[in-house]
């Protein structure tokens, strides 16, 4: 729970200290302005708020990790929903509309977040987990998309040492396989999850593993 604080205030500052043009680069998720990928995580922290008002009565189904299903091919930016966000974040016209909004919803879920009971379950996507074990999941969330704002921005505070390694224990546990101790956190997410290629020496340290990147989220 403190973990899914600690990741999404993080975020949420990073986007907050943003320049106006910062939101016109483009960001780690393909086909994504910066702008794009904030609108996005606008409606991630409506999702939260909404999962988290509920509740179910039957046993949890999914986990953090088992919360998480790898899709067959990496997204293009094409698909429906994600051309909708495109057309949001145009709506928006000017950063700080969007600045506000994420801080007025963002600050909402994380309150939501910290009075949530852990044990509580909770339904979504026709999943059911605990909230603490929902939170968790969130945890990757956070990280992957504070590495794709700051993938073409400098000078942005990047993501909590702690966040970056609780998501690669989780992607380590999808994998089913460890990714080798020379990759720091932020190197195995990258590659893990099709953000940037391996380089060749990366490639044959990763050995096996290699033949089944990346793994894309969903």
């Amino acid at each position: 729970m403190d973990l899914f604080s600690l990741s999404w205030t993080a975020l949420r500052t990073a986007v907050a200290e943003l320049p106006d043009e910062d939101f016109a680069q483009p960001s780690g998720c393909a086909g994504w302005l910066v702008r794009d990928l904030v609108c996005h995580l606008v409606i991630d922290a409506q999702d939260v708020l909404i999962t988290l008002v509920t509740p179910a009565d039957t046993e949890p189904t999914r986990d953090a990790v088992t919360y998480w299903h790898v899709a067959g091919t990496p997204p293009t930016g094409d698909d429906p929903l994600d051309a909708l966000t495109v057309r949001l974040a145009a709506a928006y016209e000017e950063p700080k509309l969007l600045k506000f909004h994420l801080d007025d919803v963002g600050s909402a879920a994380g309150r939501a977040a910290e009075l949530a009971d852990p044990a509580r379950r909770v339904a979504t996507q026709d999943m059911v987990l605990t909230a603490g074990d929902y939170l968790s999941a969130y945890v990757l969330e956070w990280t992957l998309h504070h590495l794709d704002l700051t993938a073409h921005l400098t000078g942005v505070e990047g993501p909590p040492a702690e966040g970056l390694a609780r998501t690669r224990a989780m992607l380590e546990e999808i994998a089913g396989a460890g990714f080798p101790a020379s990759f720091s956190d932020t190197d195995a997410l990258l590659v893990g999850t099709g953000r940037r290629a391996p380089t060749g020496p990366e490639k044959s340290e990763l050995g096996a593993l290699a033949a089944r990147l990346p793994l894309v989220l969903g």
